[in-house]
């Protein structure tokens, strides 16, 4: 993995052999969290969501634990 700071932006390169998966959970993460360093939500608002989001994963994911 290569991580680069060019012109205020910061430059991620992440090896093909990578799952998908993992890079797009990574990818999303990173938004949010873009998305919440400008936002005056309360601590508790962003916990319920963070709660939602987490149900909402484990509903689309659990078969890949869960046999």
């Amino acid at each position: 993995m290569i991580i680069e700071n060019r012109n205020n932006e910061i430059i991620i390169r992440i090896p093909a052999n990578i799952d998908i998966n993992i890079s797009q959970d990574f990818i999303e993460y990173v938004h949010v969290k873009s998305i919440l360093s400008g936002s005056s939500a309360s601590q508790e608002d962003i916990e319920k969501i963070s709660d939602e989001i987490n149900k909402l994963w484990w509903e689309k994911n659990k078969t890949r634990f869960i046999k």
